[in-house]
Order: C-alpha cells, then sequence, then structure tokens
C-alpha cells in the first residue's frame, strides 16, 4: 500500500494492490486509481496495540498515520505487527528500521565509504581487517571518530589483550575478536597465526572489562 499525499503531505488517499489488481490502464492519474473515500487513519501517537485492533475491526492490511491536520506522518502494516510479534527482540532505531552497520577496509576510499554510509543513514561502522592490531587500522579509526564523533565504530579483527587496549584507547566503541580461532580457517595455514577463540574472547574480556566497550565475536 502508498499512501498519496498534495503537495503540502495531506493524505488524499491510499493504493493498495486491491486498486491495481484488475487496472489495465497505467497511464491513469493516480487519483482515479486510488482509495480515496472512506479511509481509516489512525492519529499520532497510537499505539501499535491500538492500531491492531483498527486494522481488525475494518478488515485492512495498511493504517496510515496522520497528524491534527491530517499530514501523513506514518504507515502501520499488519505486516509490521507480526513481525513485531514474532521476533521482539530486534534492534531498531527510533523510526521502526532494523539497526545497519557496514564494514569498511582501511585503504584507499574507506573514509569516502564512511561519509557516504553516514550520509544514508547507518548505524554503525567496522573497520574490518584480518589483523586489526596496527597502525594503519588506529589511523584510520581515528579519522573517522575525529570527523564522526556520534558515529559507533567497530574495530576487528583482534585476539590478544594489548590489541584491545591499543583500539580502546585510540577510541573504538566496540572490538571484533577472531584471528584463526577454528581448524578450518586458513589464515593458520597461510600466516602461521591463530588463536583458540574463546581462550582469545576470555583474554580480550578481562584486558577491557570497566571500560564500557563491548566484545563481539
Amino acid at each position: 500500500g502508498i499512501p498519496i499525499v498534495d503537495e503540502n503531505g495531506v493524505l488524499k488517499g491510499i493504493v493498495t494492490n486491491r486498486d491495481l489488481r484488475f487496472e489495465h490502464h497505467n497511464d491513469r492519474p493516480i487519483v482515479e486509481v486510488m482509495t480515496s473515500e472512506k479511509l481509516v487513519t489512525a492519529s499520532e501517537g497510537t499505539s501499535l496495540q491500538d492500531a491492531e485492533v483498527i486494522l481488525q475491526e475494518n478488515k485492512i492490511e495498511k493504517l496510515p498515520v496522520v497528524d491534527a491536520n491530517y499530514k501523513l506522518i506514518g504507515l502501520i502494516t499488519f505486516r509490521d505487527i507480526t513481525k513485531l510479534t514474532q521476533k521482539p527482540m530486534a534492534n531498531k532505531d527510533k523510526y521502526g528500521r532494523l539497526r545497519v552497520a557496514a564494514a569498511v577496509g582501511v585503504t584507499g576510499d574507506a573514509l569516502e565509504r564512511v561519509a557516504a554510509l553516514v550520509h544514508a543513514g547507518v548505524d554503525a561502522v567496522i573497520i574490518d581487517t584480518a589483523h586489526g592490531h596496527t597502525k594503519g587500522v588506529v589511523a584510520v579509526l581515528k579519522e573517522v571518530k575525529s570527523k564522526f564523533p556520534s558515529l559507533d565504530v567497530v574495530v576487528g579483527n583482534i585476539a590478544t589483550p594489548e590489541a584491545a587496549k591499543y583500539l580502546v584507547d585510540a577510541g573504538a566503541d566496540a572490538v571484533k575478536v577472531g584471528i584463526g580461532p577454528g581448524s578450518i580457517c586458513t589464515t593458520r595455514v597461510v600466516a602461521g597465526v591463530g588463536f583458540p577463540q574463546f581462550s582469545a574472547v576470555l583474554e580480550v574480556a578481562a584486558a577491557i572489562k570497566g571500560s564500557g566497550v563491548p566484545v563481539i565475536a
């Protein structure tokens, strides 16, 4: 369902699959296709529980949310409510969107990529390398935090207490553990480096305990 508004954002109608199912003229104006009469809406501040009742009573799947001036400010769907019921622990932002993190490297256009991700509204950035305990990684971390101080930055991968302290001191908001942790990991074969994952997590967590910086593994 797609709510239709005028140039002032006032709700004028809604187009649903039911409106389009038997429509064969793609050149018709949307105002001739949309449902505009007897629109069922919810006011600003309506809870999801109340919205579910409205949807059920009116046997609809889409519920536009409007303010006091009938301007569209949101859309609640039955699918939204179903997902919330099935997955109540999903990590969402204040707009109800799933939180998103994205990984970048430390070479080339890393900073440009971070800027583009921030512009797109990413919730966190992961500086992701095979060996996170390096000056190059910290240099990128410091520059990112300097330009985007409110952005959560996760840094990894590491496997030692020294590396964890190094990254935390440099401003990492979280550290990611794991270097050659498993028997099938090629890092152990190619680089001759690896550390059992449980031991790495245990030592890293102990090293930065009390810092408020979480460990991801």
